[in-house]
């Protein structure tokens, strides 16, 4: 990941160096969308300069790209907390390329997730890991593992249905990087 990003980081300065006025390159918005990807999380972020103002310098014909609009639906997603259709939108949008950068986020968006589930769901009763497990698009295996590393634990019933007892004082963002899970569903 960190050689990617110093070959995007240079074809950004040839990009710019290059900038003709009405002139884009060819494969000029994937870049440009990769850069954007790549920053998704502002405390990743290497530059000096901001993605409001880095947006502001990007030509139009590249804004207004399919990749780079994927690129601000994805990141508006990350950073409102809407883990739903940030995976929606990944899980049915991303090209494989893009789905590589975006992978180290998606389950720190999975462990949000289950932060909300836990401090606010609905309903006292326990949260029924079948259908967590759709919701955050992975196996339920994976998805009570992810709970075990957030320091939740899960409940069986008589049945073997497991479930996520709702409001566990013990949830906390593990400090190692999370073990990565498959997005089921994603289109390829």
């Amino acid at each position: 990941m960190e050689q990617l990003t110093k070959a995007l980081a240079s074809l950004y300065v040839l990009y710019e160096a290059n900038r003709n006025n009405n002139f884009v390159y060819e494969n000029e918005a994937q870049f440009r969308s990769f850069y954007v990807l790549l920053h998704l999380d502002s405390k990743n972020q290497q530059m000096e300069e901001s993605l409001s103002y880095w947006f502001r310098n990007v030509p139009s014909p590249v804004m207004k790209s399919k990749e780079m609009h994927f690129a601000r639906q994805v990141l508006r997603f990350y950073r409102m907390g809407n883990y739903k259709r940030f995976l929606c939108t990944v899980s049915s949008e991303a090209s494989y390329l893009q789905y590589c950068i975006i992978e180290p986020n998606v389950n720190e968006v999975r462990a949000l997730a289950i932060s909300y589930i836990n401090n606010c769901c609905y309903k006292l009763h326990p949260y029924p890991l079948e259908q967590l497990s759709k919701l955050l698009m992975m196996k339920e295996l994976d998805v009570e593992s992810l709970c075990h590393a957030c320091g939740l634990k899960i409940t069986s019933d008589d049945g073997e249905n497991k479930s996520l007892p709702t409001k566990q004082t013990t949830f906390s963002i593990p400090k190692e990087s999370l073990q990565s899970h498959e997005l089921v569903g994603l289109q390829q």
